[in-house]
């Protein structure tokens, strides 16, 4: 008996003490899952991605943006008897009450309060029906394919839908502006309205993962458990979605170190000046404004292949484009890179500048 114990115990810390090999994906619960790189909409994990499901309140990310984008943040809205009497979670508005659309944005992302969905779509579209149809133009400009709107709290609809793919798009617009990046990654926030603060629901940006930026919960019966977040590390932004996800916590958390674990953001095309080739004997120089990086993986760097191409495009009010890089990963265009008109610096005179520069700072010259 004392030896079967000790072999049992001997096998299970050699288990333990091996290094895990590969890249096996993550296991997640939930029946919907994405996982991708912001800057780049690189899908990194996906599971049934594409497949439309309901979404329950992670709805109030494209109500948020619109909210944001119409320009009327700072205007009073008036709570309607229709908005106070939506079911679900609620920020508690009474009827006939005004408030900043500001703080009904903050109610609706941190508190999930489908009062203030209601009264955000009727103020910014003039009606709910009206706002419900913004919401679903600027799903299709967006490109989600798999999505449909019938309000802008998410409550179940049998034609309310979107994808895990499609919503992670969708995050992926959001983040890009400086106000919703601000408003879902507040952990507290307190209306003039109210005597106490609203805490954020989201339990990966108060509580669980130091890592977290942002993101919105969701959860009806019906549906189960919704969860769109975001986070940063080491250089790298992700998104994770998950729907029906009974420890959607878990499931982003485990999604997001794996991640972070096997990809890195690689310098693909670097900023400064480029030959740009126009025939086998003649070329002219060109000039990339920013460094270019693409999450990969360990070996990926191998399969990379760039292909400098020479073009003639003048955009209206931008500098004018004279080439691109395509950007090949197994042979398959991953990033564009635009090629400007050269603009090069004079170094002989950038290098006096700089010297003159440093003495004046030496000898504290005006």
């Amino acid at each position: 008996m004392r030896f079967i114990a000790i072999t049992l115990i001997t096998i299970i810390i050699f288990t333990f003490s091996l290094p895990i090999v590969g890249h096996a994906n993550p296991s997640v619960s939930a029946n919907n899952a994405v996982l991708i790189e912001q800057s780049t909409g690189r899908i990194l994990f996906d599971k049934n991605a594409h497949e439309k499901q309901n979404i329950a309140s992670i709805t109030k990310i494209m109500t948020a943006i619109v909210a944001i984008e119409s320009g009327k943040m700072n205007e009073l809205a008036t709570a309607s008897e229709r908005a106070v009497f939506t079911e679900g979670s609620s920020i508690y508005l009474k009827q006939g009450e005004k408030m900043v659309v500001e703080d009904l944005v903050y109610g609706l992302m941190l508190r999930s309060g489908n009062d203030a969905a209601v009264t955000i779509a009727e103020h910014v579209g003039g009606s709910e029906e009206g706002f419900v149809y913004l919401m679903n133009e600027k799903a299709k400009w967006l490109g989600m394919d798999n999505t449909h709107f019938d309000n802008p709290h998410g409550l179940d609809s049998e034609t309310h839908y979107s994808s895990a793919y499609d919503m992670a798009l969708l995050m992926r617009y959001a983040m890009q502006d400086k106000e919703f990046q601000k408003i879902t990654g507040t952990k507290s926030y307190k209306s003039d309205n109210r005597e106490y603060s609203w805490k954020n629901k989201n339990k990966l940006l108060t509580v669980y993962y130091k890592y977290c930026t942002g993101g919105k919960t969701g959860f009806t019966k019906q549906t189960g458990r919704t969860l769109v977040s975001t986070a940063t590390k080491d250089g790298m932004d992700l998104i994770a979605v998950t729907l029906d996800a009974p420890d959607d916590w878990r499931d982003h958390m485990q999604m997001y170190e794996w991640g972070f674990k096997n990809f890195d953001m690689k310098p693909l095309s670097g900023q400064g000046i480029i030959n740009i080739p126009i025939s086998p004997e003649e070329s002219t120089k060109g000039y990339i404004h920013d460094d270019a990086t693409y999450p990969l993986k360990d070996g990926e760097m191998e399969s990379i292949r760039i292909e400098t191409l020479s073009i003639e495009l003048s955009l209206p009010g931008e500098e004018h484009i004279v080439g691109k890089q395509l950007v090949y990963l197994n042979e398959q265009q991953i990033m564009e890179v635009a090629i400007f008109q050269e603009d090069v610096p004079n170094t002989e005179e950038t290098f006096f500048s700089n010297l003159i520069s440093i003495v004046k700072q030496i000898f504290k010259v005006g």
